[in-house]
This record gives structure tokens, sequence and C-alpha cells, in this order.
């Protein structure tokens, strides 16, 4: 890691602050107008007209007034009556808002009109210099208007509400109202990534790549002196789990620029135009960082071949979206400042537009790890665990091989898990031996009960695989096996010795079609029947046959000719040769898979002392490794170095050119099961 990352330290955004809510707000607001207009006016108190005309003709009346529209009559009493015992203690008992000013009382009456004449006729009953007279008013105050218009005023503050609420963040209807928005997530100075790339392991040269695109950002110059321009992408193509995401991560943790990180189906919604809307604003927002850089985790989602699968006529949203990506990474007025990260592991059904160069400039595979990268990632996962002394990085490289960086972090958790549920002080070399069983066939079934039938029928059927790869030149020596039931449907699991190569010729897959029927041939030898177990088995053996049929041309009578089309997405809804050439491939499969069959069971017959023994100790011991095969049948026919002396002789030159039986026994370096399975409709003998 770089001095610079190394004094940078991580400062999370602080968490925003709730806002007021809006119905908190109007409640206030009406509660304020309710005081005021109260102060204003006082409280009164409601009187009878009869009682109105006593205070009247006891000349405690100073002023009426007559309230049109609210048929209503304030009353006000003069000072010198107000401090009559009778009225002063009624108004200060009945309210705590009198107002001396008046009014004091009122009065609800049928009309105003008729009041009025009343009040007339009263008054003339009096002398002239005692008449107070009155006044007619309308009035307009807050209730008024809330009685005119409260409806549409609360129709328009509720639909204001619950747009302010929608367009939250955090509002139900999901940021309706900014649908259009980017949904990428910005780490910056002040919202920074932890992973660097000392978190990476086992991917070298894609980490050479992305490094080299982290340095065209931070010093630009040196490389466009030369001429040279800045790449507008890299695209990460890899099987799932291999690190792809992890080092997007690294990049943002090293990187000392803002970094966009989304997922290709942010940019997916129902609405029509909504997903080329989030693409137009991701890169406005990422122009106005410039330099930066964009990272689009599975972009698949809405990078697929256009026209497939179109309905005629039809208007397809994800090519809406795919199209104005293209144009945004290379188009009219693109900014040469933003750099685009993408993964995928489907790149056979990107559009060709998409992978061509000025858009994705550079495809960086990366793949599952050798054994010396295997090594280099146990590393990383092991220094947060405790372990003990006799753990080995290389032997668990060794005994891992095709596992995915995800998958051995998960053997790593899984060891340190079963060590703690042992109450062991550290994790040991055997809880990592049993994290791999874990992985590769389910959780052990102690429970499950096998009649001892099913358990004789299980341990000749894994002792015919045992003895086939033993006598096999080229299959690969069996390291383990195993009759304890484990996972869903697991009564036994093997695991092999392979060199890692990337080339077989047809002698090594027919010894590996063997080997796999190995189990079925024992039950028909010892037997004389066969049994549903052997179902995965046909499986592998059946796509093998396949394969080297009209895959790899393989086959004298059909030729050098594969059928296999790299391009398509596998929705071919025809045949790329005749009937009668199909018919072919069906008969060379079925003659290839008996010879085969015929094979094994010729080599079994020959070896069917060993295969009595295998069986007859694997069901005592139930669990057997590569030592005791040693002991029990002899040493293997064939001399042939395995993956981990290579690795070890290679790394450490003093180490022997042969593994030690205990280190053969605890090492296994294949985890490739050949199990029994159970069939669609039988439950009771199933096999992983």
């Amino acid at each position: 890691m770089s001095e610079k990352n190394k004094n940078k330290s991580f400062t999370p955004k602080a968490p925003q602050k709730p806002g007021f809510q809006l119905w908190l707000i109007i409640a206030a607001v009406m509660v304020l107008l309710g005081l005021t207009w109260i102060q204003q006016r006082g409280v009164v108190i409601d009187i009878t007209q009869k009682r109105f005309e006593d205070m009247y003709v006891a000349g405690d009346v100073a002023k009426v007034v007559i309230v049109r529209n609210m048929n209503r009559v304030d009353v006000t009493l003069k000072p010198a009556a107000l401090q009559n015992s009778k009225y002063k203690t009624e108004l200060e008992a009945n309210s705590s808002f009198f107002n001396p000013a008046g009014p004091h009382y009122s009065l609800q009456v049928t009309t105003s009109d008729k009041f009025q004449a009343d009040f007339q006729a009263l008054e003339e009953r009096n002398p002239e210099d005692q008449r107070i007279g009155f006044s007619v008013t309308n009035e307009e105050n807050w209730s008024s208007y809330f009685g005119s218009f409260g409806f549409l005023i609360l129709l328009f503050v509720f639909f204001w509400f619950m747009m302010r609420r929608m367009a939250g963040p955090s509002g139900p209807g999901g940021q309706i109202f900014n649908v259009g928005k980017s949904k990428a997530q910005l780490f910056d100075a002040e919202n920074k990534v932890k992973i660097t790339f000392d978190n990476v392991a086992g991917l070298d040269e894609a980490k050479v790549e992305i490094q080299e695109i982290v340095e065209f950002l931070k010093n630009p110059s040196k490389f466009t002196k030369l001429g040279g321009k800045i790449p507008k992408g890299a695209l990460l193509v890899g099987p799932p789990g291999t690190g792809k995401t992890l080092l997007a991560k690294a990049v943002a943790g090293e990187a000392g620029v803002p970094f966009f990180t989304l997922s290709g189906s942010d940019f997916v919604e129902m609405f029509v135009g909504v997903g080329a809307a989030r693409v137009r604003d991701l890169f406005k927002q990422a122009k106005e960082k410039a330099p930066c850089i964009i990272f689009i985790d599975e972009i698949d989602a809405i990078g697929r071949s256009r026209g497939k699968g179109q309905m005629p006529g039809s208007n397809d949203e994800r090519e809406n979206t795919l199209n104005s990506l293209l144009v945004e990474m290379d188009g009219f007025g693109t900014d040469s400042g933003v750099i685009v990260l993408a993964a995928t592991n489907r790149p056979d059904v990107l559009d060709s537009a998409l992978l061509r160069a000025g858009r994705f400039d550079r495809q960086i595979s990366i793949d599952k790890p050798d054994i010396s990268g295997r090594e280099a990632i146990f590393k990383v996962h092991l220094k947060p665990i405790k372990t003990g002394e006799d753990v080995d990085p290389k032997k668990l490289a060794a005994q891992t091989p095709g596992f995915a960086g995800a998958e051995i972090a998960n053997v790593c958790n899984e060891a340190a898990l079963i060590a703690a549920r042992k109450n062991k002080a550290a994790v040991d070399m055997q809880d990592f031996q049993d994290a791999v069983d874990r992985v590769i066939g389910g959780l052990e079934k102690k429970t499950k009960i096998i009649s001892p039938e099913e358990k004789k029928i299980v341990a000749y059927h894994e002792a015919g695989h045992a003895v086939a790869g033993w006598f096999l030149e080229h299959a690969d020596p069996l390291v383990k096996v195993s009759i304890v039931p484990r996972g869903v449907a697991a009564l036994g699991y093997a695991q092999y010795l392979p060199k890692e190569q990337f080339l077989y010729q047809t002698e090594q897959l027919i010894d590996e079609m063997c080997m796999t029927l190995g189990g079925r041939a024992a039950e028909e030898i010892i037997f004389g029947k066969i049994s549903t177990g052997a179902l995965s088995d046909l499986e592998r053996i059946t796509k093998m046959a396949y394969s080297i049929v009209s895959v790899y041309g393989m086959n004298e009578k059909l030729g050098n000719i594969s059928f296999y089309d790299s391009k398509s997405d596998g929705y071919k809804m025809t045949k790329p040769y005749s009937e009668a050439t199909a018919e072919m491939i069906d008969q060379e499969v079925s003659k290839l898979i008996q010879f085969a069959y015929n094979r094994t069971l010729e080599l079994l017959r020959k070896h069917q002392n060993e295969l009595e023994i295998l069986a007859q100790e694997l069901l005592e011991k139930e669990i057997l490794f590569q030592s005791d095969l040693e002991k029990l049948i002899g040493k293997r026919p064939f001399e042939k170095e395995t993956t981990y002396q290579a690795f070890t002789n290679k790394k450490d030159k003093p180490a022997p050119a042969e593994m030690t039986k205990s280190e053969n026994a605890e090492n296994p370096e294949e985890n490739e099961a050949s199990a029994l399975k159970a069939p669609p409709v039988p439950e009771e003998k199933t096999e992983k």
C-alpha cells in the first residue's frame, strides 16, 4: 500500500439527522393560530335572549354587535357592571382568557333581522337618552375561510406531504419522483473503502492491469507524454467467486479519485425510459467529479446482445438503457476523464458493441487460482484466524484444487466454526480437513439411518471407484473415500489427486470415464444387480462422451468436427446438423460408453480380490485414506508426481520427490466427488 493511502483514515459520513415531520409543523401552526384568535377576542359566555333583555333593562350593557353572517350577537358590559360580583365571579370562573375590553357574552339568534327588530322594540320602551343602539358587522377570520376552503386546503396539504415522503430516500414510494436519478454509491476522501491491493491475493496478473489504471489517474502525464491515451474502460471477466468485485473494491481503496459503484440491475425499472435516464445522470455526476472511476457490477443485466428474444414491434427498455450506455462511453461529447470498470461472469451474452475497443479497451480475465494462488489466498484469510502450528497453507492449497477465492474463504470460516464448536483454543489441521469435507459433501449426517444392505452397496460402489482409479494409468488416484452420509442426499464420496492441467488426450478422458463407471461395474460384479446410486456418475460420463464425439472431434467416424458454438446463448431452436448426423452421434456415444463400461468390468474382475478387501475395510472403518489403500492393496503401479509434490519441489527444493503416506492421507488435492445420488423418484437410495 502506498504511503498516501496508509496515512488516510477511514472517516464515514455523519448520519443525516431526521427532518421534522410535516404533520407536527401543521399542528403547531394551527395551535398558534388558535391561541392568537382566542387572545384577541377572549372567551365569551353564552347566554339566552331573556337574560340579555334583563341585562339591558338593568342598564349593564355598554355595546351590542350583531354578527350577521354568524347569526350571533356579541354583548359588552359597562366597566361599572364588571365590578358587580355576579358578573365578575362568573366571567373569571368560566374563562382564563377573560378580556376586560369585551365582548363578554354572546347569544345565538335565529336570524339577525328578527333580533334587530326585537332589540329596536326593546329600546323604544326606554328613554331616548338611555338607548345604546347596535352595530352590524360580518366576521372574517381563519375559521370562516377554513369552513369554506377547508377540504381543498387539506387535499393540497395531503398531496404535498405524500410527495415529500415519496421523494425522500426512505419513503414508501422508493423515490418515485426521483426515479430517473442514479443509484450509484460514491466513495471519496470522506467515505473511503478500507480494502486495498494487499487484501487481494492469487490475482497477480489482473492486479498489474488494474494497478496500471490507478496509475493512469494518479500520474497521467507519465503515459500521455509519449502519446498514449488513458483507457476508457476495463471489463473483469471470470467465474463466480473469483474476486472480481473484491478487485474493484481494492481499486476504490487505492485510487485517490472519486469512485462510483452500482449494479447493472440498478438501471432496471418498471417505468419506460428510467434506465437510460439513470445512465445519463450517472455520467453527469461522474463528469462533474472527473477524473473518477465508475464500477458497474454484473453488467450483463443491461449489456445483453440486442435483438435476441424481442417481440416484433416491441420496445425493449433494456436495449434503450444499453444504447444510452454505449453513447456515454464512446460517442459525441464523451469525457476522457471517466474510466468505467465492469464485471461479469457471462461474457458470452454481452453485446459486441459493448466489448469493442474504445469502450472496454481491456478485458481482464480472472480465472480460478492455481495452487500457488490458492496458497496466497489462504494466507490472507488465515491472518484473522487463530491457527495451530500444524496448519500449512501449502497443504491446504494442495487439497483444494478448483476452489475459487470465495470457497477458500468459506473453508477458513467453516474451520473456525468447527474448532469453536469443539471448544478448542486454536484451529488445527483436522478442523480444516473437516471444513473441506463439509464444503465438498455437505454436513455429516450422524443420525441418518441406513440399512445394512444399502450400506454394503455403498461400500462396494465406492470401492469400485477406488480400485478403478488405482489401476488406471491416466485416472486420478484416489486419496480419500468415505461412506459416511453427508448433505441432503449423499451417502458417500471420494476425493482424487489429479495434476492441474488444461489439455486432455483421448486416453485420459476414457480412463476418467472408466473410473467414473467403477461404482456401477462393482455392483454388477458383486451383486449381479445395479442400483440407482450411479445417477451422478451416469450424468457425468454422458456429458463427457457427447463432448468427446461432438465437441472435441475425437471420434473417428465423425472426424475432426465440432458442433460447439462458443457465442451461443444456449437458446438455439435448431441443431447445427442433420437428423442423420444426430443419429450417428447418439450411436457413437452409446458405443463409447459401452466400451468404457466393458473395460471397467474387465478391470474390476481382474482385481476383484482388491475390491473385496477395500469394501470390507470401508464397512468397518467408513473412511479410508491413501495410506490405507497402500497397506491393503499395495502401491499404485504408476509413478506419477502429484500437484502438491511438484509445488513443494519447486518452492522448497530440499523436500523429497515423493510425499510420505501420512501427508498423502492428510492432504488430498482434489475434491471431485464420485458419490451415489438419488434418482428423481426413488428416495431410499440417495447419493451426491
